[in-house]
């Protein structure tokens, strides 16, 4: 099915698992293409990006994923195949995303147009760049890094992956061309950022996955070639606006990844290690037994509570900023003190208490590793959380009012 027609040099089609650009004029492509139509070409008649199994269990036939992973040239030739395209004019993007969770994001300034097609899932596969790898590959064979969880299992990287069509109206220089990736994929990373999506390999936040894929295209013979798509330059914000705006859209389709779903402690204190019940149980520890009741029955909201979020966002950033030197390791008593006693007042609603919460805080281990931090703030919420429901005592005639 035809979904539209651009800058008439360029039909975009969704067809069962498959989005496709069909060019109606010549286009210099650039993409992470794995098959021989991968690089930098001017012969291409077709851009796509493919869905080849479900997102979870990966249901697919053992011949087609073996074709996937070591044969990328038998997959576009399937793949293109099935869909009545000729694959020696085909560059190939593939992952497990669903392609009616696509994003289409179009930017325009005067004669020039820039169209983001994104395709996207990262909650499993989200990586930050220098993330420990997984396998190294050498001899053309792959050699798995990460150590076993069980003796008889070696882990693979997780899936999940950020796919980029971007579609542009005008002739882009051979070296502009590699540029405009750079500001694509600084887009994507700032799109990340803006929604705290967490690493799943390290504590730090998502740049990207470990499986992003990229294809450009730029109609060829138009006047003037341009020469900058960098962030000075009008093709560049186009770029970075299109493809910031489509990873966000499509990231809220497939994964339900909004700022609204974010917009939660525990979502903020993931990629220290944290889950749902390990929160809770470190923060019922300094409860009273009808106090760890009460918690538990109502965790979601003190999870979602805007101004704990906000009390332990802040010092989720502080923490950031002491382990990247921003800011001196000797300040690390009063940063943690006076943002864990905000946690405190935040949870309790007492911010009047705030001294008193620093006070009580002064005496907690205050570390930066992982589980010493999350104990931190998980002490930090039962205080408050343990003070949210003292009232003052009434007198005689209120009592009886």
């Amino acid at each position: 099915m035809k979904l539209y027609t651009y800058y008439e040099g360029v039909e975009l089609h969704r067809d069962e698992k498959i989005i496709f650009a069909k060019f109606l004029v010549p286009h210099r492509v650039l993409s992470t293409c794995r098959s021989s139509g991968g690089g930098l070409r001017d012969d291409l008649d077709y851009l796509y990006n493919h869905q080849s199994c479900e997102p979870a269990g990966h249901h697919m036939s053992a011949a087609l994923h073996a074709a996937a992973v070591h044969r990328p040239d038998a997959y576009r030739r399937v793949v293109s195949a099935q869909h009545g395209l000729p694959p020696e004019k085909c560059a190939t993007l593939g992952t497990a995303a669903n392609m009616h969770d696509a994003a289409i994001a179009q930017r325009s300034y005067g004669d020039l147009d820039v169209i983001a097609i994104c395709t996207g899932g990262v909650e499993t596969n989200a990586g930050r760049a220098g993330d420990p790898a997984a396998y190294h590959q050498s001899g053309g064979e792959y050699e798995m890094l990460m150590p076993p969880q069980e003796p008889s299992q070696t882990p693979k990287p997780e899936h999940g992956t950020i796919n980029t069509m971007l579609l542009i109206s005008q002739e882009v220089t051979r070296g502009a061309m590699v540029q405009a990736v750079i500001t694509a994929t600084e887009a994507k990373t700032a799109a990340l950022q803006e929604l705290s999506a967490p690493s799943r390999y390290s504590d730090g936040l998502a740049t990207g996955t470990g499986t992003d894929q990229i294809g450009l295209a730029a109609r060829l013979g138009t006047p003037h070639p341009l020469t900058d798509a960098g962030k000075h330059s009008k093709l560049g914000e186009l770029i970075g606006r299109a493809v910031h705006d489509a990873v966000r859209q499509t990231l809220a389709l497939q994964n339900g990844l909004t700022p609204e779903y974010q917009r939660s402690v525990l979502r903020l204190l993931e990629r220290f290690g944290a889950t749902h019940d390990a929160l809770r149980d470190g923060i019922s520890a300094h409860l009273s037994a009808e106090l760890s009741d009460l918690l538990a029955k109502n965790f979601t909201g003190v999870l979602k509570d805007p101004l704990t979020v906000a009390a332990v966002a802040a010092l989720v950033h502080l923490r950031d900023q002491l382990v990247w030197g921003i800011l001196p390791p000797g300040c690390l008593p009063e940063i943690m003190t006076l943002y864990g006693a905000q946690i405190a007042a935040a949870a309790a609603g007492k911010f009047a208490r705030v001294p008193v919460y620093q006070d009580t805080l002064g005496g907690e281990n205050m570390e930066l590793d992982n589980p010493t931090f999350l104990t931190f703030i998980a002490r930090a919420l039962a205080l408050g959380f343990s003070e949210k429901w003292t009232w003052p005592e009434l007198t005689d005639d209120e009592e009886t009012a």
